[in-house]
């Protein structure tokens, strides 16, 4: 399982408008093309999740995570924003790269853990944040995750 096999580039956003953390999980949401109604429920989980403890993992990096019934399969998004949002992460630091997991209740594959551990991992390594920073298109995002191999 290789997670460049989970992103595609219309679910990458490089310059996210968003100023707040629940302007940036919404826009991220509303780039899974789900219909209105889906969009609010998943944005309800995401933050019933953030109210339970940040997902700003630190590093300038935050990983949004849910499951939920509005989606029948793993879907991964990844936005970006330059000047940084508060994320109330761990390390007290403004989220730069924020990547989200949404996944249905159950799950044949079950791939939402070992996902969410991957994205962890390659978060950790020494050159990502400074990596993330420097790419400026999808294709360069999904060659890194693929450089990585993660």
């Amino acid at each position: 399982m290789q997670l460049r096999d989970f992103f595609s580039e219309d679910a990458i956003k490089l310059d996210l408008e968003a100023e707040t953390k629940d302007e940036a999980l919404k826009e991220l949401v509303g780039i899974l093309g789900l219909d209105e109604k889906s969009q609010g429920i998943l944005f309800k989980m995401l933050k019933r999740r953030e109210n339970l403890g940040s997902t700003g993992i630190g590093r300038r990096i935050a990983i949004p995570h849910c499951r939920s019934l509005v989606v029948n399969r793993l879907r991964v998004a990844f936005g970006r924003k330059p000047d940084g949002i508060d994320f109330d992460a761990i390390d007290k630091r403004p989220v730069q790269n924020i990547f989200l997991i949404v996944a249905p209740p159950l799950e044949v594959s079950n791939q939402y853990l070992p996902v969410l551990g991957k994205i962890a991992q390659f978060g950790k390594e020494q050159d990502i944040p400074e990596r993330l920073a420097e790419i400026q298109t999808p294709e360069e995002f999904l060659a890194l995750l693929e450089e990585k191999g993660v």
